[in-house]
Order: structure tokens, then sequence, then C-alpha cells
């Protein structure tokens, strides 16, 4: 099962957007959401927990390294640019 963790400022609002409009997003290219597993966060708790999971995005831009995939996610809010992400979501967990 492959990890992902979705953070925002505080871990509520954004990120459950942002997590809603992906799971929508992957469901509709044919992803099966039983093979991944969702967590929300907020962006302050990323260092100490980024090691358990496969994938993280972010509401907001985060820079630091820490040895697992970062991918923007503000896509999710706009609406400008949503598919660009999805390639790159399904490209970093190998899901093609």
């Amino acid at each position: 099962m492959k990890k992902i963790l979705v953070a925002c400022g505080s871990g509520i609002a954004t990120s459950t957007v942002a997590r809603t409009s992906l799971e929508d997003d992957l469901k509709d290219r044919g992803i099966n959401l039983k093979e991944l597993s969702f967590t929300q966060t907020s962006i302050p708790q990323i260092p100490s927990i980024a090691s358990e999971y496969d994938l993280i995005i972010t509401t907001a831009k985060y820079t630091e390294d820490v040895g697992v995939p970062v991918i923007n996610g503000l896509p999710f809010l706009t609406n400008i640019g949503e598919d660009a992400v999805i390639d790159k979501v399904i490209k970093a967990l190998d899901l093609e």
C-alpha cells in the first residue's frame, strides 16, 4: 500500500479540500484507491513523520528535503494545473 501525506498550515481545512480533490482525480484516472492510504497533517509536522510516507503533497510552498518526494498541491485548490499534478503523483507513486 502506498502512503500519501497531505499537509496544509493547520492540517484541517485546505488539506481536506486537496485530499478530496486528489482522491476524486485519481479515481477518475482509474486508480484503485484501496491501494492507497491518505493522512492529513500540518506542514510543521512533516519533518518528524515524512519517513513513514511514500509521497507528500502540500498546499503551501515547501522546499525542505525530507527524503520523500514532495509535490505542491496548490492546484487542487485553484483547479489550475491539476492534471499536471495528478500526472506527477501517478509517476511518483509508480501507479501507471
